[in-house]
């Protein structure tokens, strides 16, 4: 149902009943991980301008990841986390 390199491909599908008695499928709730958690392989700082995605595909070799470098900097945008200037954590790619 998931891509392998979505956030979510780990997580379970659950599924409830509907008013009209439908099953309604749904995916459970992600936990974000702790930043200290995580294993890095370096830092880097985002290119003027440059987007998470194309971030990502530059330090991570895949724009899909880009919520991976949110996790290790502790952010829930990753958009916003690439605006900030400064240097950021990147994880190791791991699944």
């Amino acid at each position: 149902m998931l891509d392998a390199s979505s956030r979510y491909a780990s997580l379970a599908v659950k599924s409830l009943a509907g008013p009209d008695g439908r099953a309604i499928s749904y995916i459970e709730r992600r936990i974000l991980p702790q930043a200290a958690s995580l294993v890095l392989i370096g830092r880097a700082a985002p290119v003027p301008g440059e987007r998470s995605d194309l971030f990502a595909a530059r330090t991570l070799g895949d724009p899909l990841l880009f919520w991976r470098i949110a996790d290790a900097n502790d952010a829930m945008d990753a958009d916003a986390l690439v605006e900030g200037g400064g240097t950021l954590a990147v994880p190791l790619p791991t699944g």
